[in-house]
């Protein structure tokens, strides 16, 4: 409870009384005249009603003894028991008779009483409330002097003492009763609106705190959040120079995290969030920061670094505690962390740019095969610029139709001619030259843009060959990322129709990569190409796991040996030779054709003669060339073959015919 509610609810509370107090004194006020009001009444009344029956006040106010009928409304008047005194004055105010409960009998010295005189003189009844100052008189009693008018002129006047005590008890009983009832509704009329305000004020602090906490707290787990995160990084970050040392920024993500939710439900996933969270904490040290920053990310602030060692051990706290088997409704999950790190002051001094060095080292511990931690370096940095102006390069390609196509020749080994192109799409650089598909088609894959790439590359090379001599077909290669749609056959079949391209002269290149995802599904797209009539071919075959496993699932026109194979011929154990020949070898007996890639010097040439491949293809035999030198170097391949061999260095654009 805070001060501001003590105050007020003291304050209300003096209110409180006040108002009980004031009620209390309102009433007692208001009995206190009801009660004197009443004793006058009644004494002056039994003051009337003796000058009204007594027919010889006259005569008793001239010293005479009362007649009978007057001494037996004396008597009467005294066994009422409210009357315990009467008194006849003459007109001067002296005193004649007095009736008292012992006697009645003449007064034997008379005594002048002042408010006889009063009433007398201004002809009205004089009323006085009197408290008993001795035993013989009531505790309470009224006087009442009433005066006797005959013929217009005052005769007498008539006392009389009435006993007022009981009514008086009466009166303050009720007085008591009045009051407390008064002043419990007064309690209760203020005390039930001073409740629901004290609920209200509550339940408004309540929301308030709670609004105050999910203002810095991430509501699933508890955790900082990202505004409480900056508030104390920036506190750390200042004093980091008067206190010295080092500060780590750890960025945590946790692997496949999406699985768990795709698998299990969000239920599930929000379970893993609050485990990984209370992981996390018992793996930092208490002075550390930890946040929750979304989704499954989390950052630890790591006071007081030592050096790169310490937080290198905290980081592999981490990943080792994350990697324990989580049960989430009975079944187990495992899931594992990356990890980013960046150091104040080394890597940054203020709060954006060390976020930004941790998060380009969690993008590397990321590419790196996850399940890792990985420092900052200004590589990254370097590496992030360079993706950031790929990207803008792909957007802009996309967006203006920005590719280039290549073309690199196929030739058939067994009659030595040209059988073909590969269409290998380039990526022109701002700076000049090209980027490799190597580098740019993942990315690509990424930004979501390979669907249309892929496209264009499809209907480009189809429009391409349609223009060669008919016994040339042309290769394309196809990503996995165009399968997922479902729609491949589609795009193909558009593709063929639209460039007039007889199917037989497509090949569709694919890599072990697309068929290890859904394969069901994968094949039955396969199976719908093959019956397009075009050519399915395995790509960068025998660089895979189960690369021989497909060969039995799925009847591939041709097989492409890796170049990875080439580069390695001529090494002193002479593995890659045999792993070359077996492969055609099995390529026969399956009854598909082999290409040899990777070609490039002579005595590559000069194995691969040797061998019962179907096609060989390499800089040997021409480096990939834009469209606009095709004719040219068609024409050249039917020219005889020189008497030396090209120097494979020679990055002319011309086709050679084997020999």
């Amino acid at each position: 409870m805070t001060k501001s509610i003590y105050r007020t609810l003291g304050t209300v509370t003096l209110i409180l009384l006040a108002l009980i107090g004031m009620t209390w004194t309102t009433v007692r006020f208001a009995t206190e005249h009801l009660l004197y009001e009443d004793a006058r009444s009644t004494a002056r009344q039994w003051a009337q009603n003796l000058a009204e029956n007594a027919g010889d006040l006259e005569q008793i106010a001239s010293g005479e003894m009362p007649t009978s009928a007057s001494m037996a409304f004396f008597q009467w008047a005294q066994r009422s028991g409210h009357v315990f005194r009467y008194e006849i004055y003459n007109r001067e105010g002296l005193s004649q008779l007095v009736s008292t409960r012992e006697q009645i009998a003449p007064v034997g010295v008379s005594e002048h009483s002042p408010e006889a005189s009063q009433a007398i003189a201004e002809r009205r009844a004089i009323v006085l409330i009197k408290e008993g100052a001795s035993p013989d008189l009531p505790t309470f009693y009224a006087e009442a002097y009433v005066p006797v008018i005959a013929d217009g002129e005052p005769i007498a006047a008539v006392a009389a003492y009435v006993n007022q005590a009981e009514e008086r008890d009466r009166f303050y009983a009720t007085f008591v009763r009045a009051a407390i009832a008064l002043c419990a509704l007064t309690a209760l009329a203020f005390l039930i609106p001073a409740g629901a305000w004290y609920r209200r004020t509550k339940e408004k602090e309540r929301a308030d705190e709670q609004i105050r906490y999910l203002a810095h707290h991430d509501a699933m787990t508890g955790l900082d959040n990202r505004h409480q995160l900056s508030e104390k990084l920036q506190r750390a970050l200042v004093a980091l120079p008067e206190r010295g040392g080092k500060l780590a920024l750890h960025y945590v993500d946790l692997d496949h995290f999406k699985d768990v939710n795709d698998m299990l439900g969000h239920d599930a996933g929000d379970a893993l969030l609050q485990l990984a969270a209370e992981r996390l904490r018992m793996a930092a040290r208490k002075k550390d920061v930890v946040a929750r920053i979304g989704g499954d990310e989390f950052t630890i602030v790591q006071i007081d670094a030592a050096d790169k060692s310490e937080a290198e051990a905290l980081a592999q706290r981490v990943i080792a505690t994350l990697q324990e088997p989580f049960v989430i409704d009975g079944q187990t999950v495992r899931v594992g962390a990356s990890v980013g790190i960046a150091m104040a002051p080394t890597d940054a001094i203020d709060i954006a740019q060390l976020m930004r060095c941790a998060d380009l080292a969690l993008y590397k511990a990321k590419a790196d095969g996850r399940n890792c931690a990985r420092f900052f370096s200004s590589q990254l940095d370097i590496d992030k610029q360079a993706r950031l102006a790929m990207e803008q390069a792909l957007r802009h390609a996309v967006a203006n139709d920005g590719f280039d196509l290549e073309f690199q020749p196929v030739y058939d080994s067994t009659n030595k001619t040209l059988a073909g192109f590969e269409a290998l799409i380039r990526l022109p650089s701002f700076e000049g030259g090209t980027i490799s598909p190597s580098v740019f088609i993942p990315v690509a894959e990424e930004l979501g843009l390979i669907q249309y790439i892929g496209t264009w590359v499809l209907k480009r090379a189809c429009q391409t060959a349609a223009t060669w001599p008919e016994h040339l077909s042309v290769a394309v290669n196809m990503s996995p990322a165009q399968f997922n749609t479902g729609n491949v056959c589609e795009v193909v079949a558009l593709a063929l129709r639209e460039s007039g391209l007889e199917p037989r002269r497509l090949e569709l290149e694919i890599t072990e990569g697309l068929l290890l995802g859904d394969t069901e599904a994968v094949m039955k797209q396969l199976n719908g190409l093959k019956k397009l009539g075009v050519s399915i071919v395995m790509d960068d075959f025998g660089t895979g796991y189960s690369s021989l496993s497909y060969l039995w699932r799925f009847h591939f026109d041709k097989i492409k040996i890796d170049r990875s194979f080439m580069s390695a011929y001529g090494d002193a154990n002479g593995n890659a030779e045999t792993i070359v020949k077996t492969i055609v070898a099995l390529g026969r007996s399956l009854n598909m054709q082999v290409t040899v890639e990777g070609v490039e010097t002579d005595g590559q040439a000069t194995f691969v003669r040797n061998l019962d491949a179907d096609e060989v293809q390499g800089f040997y035999y021409g480096r990939p060339m834009p469209e606009s030198a095709l004719g040219a170097s068609m024409l050249a391949a039917l020219r005889p073959e020189p008497t030396e061999p090209k120097d494979p260095s020679d990055t002319s654009t011309t086709l050679r015919k084997t020999g």
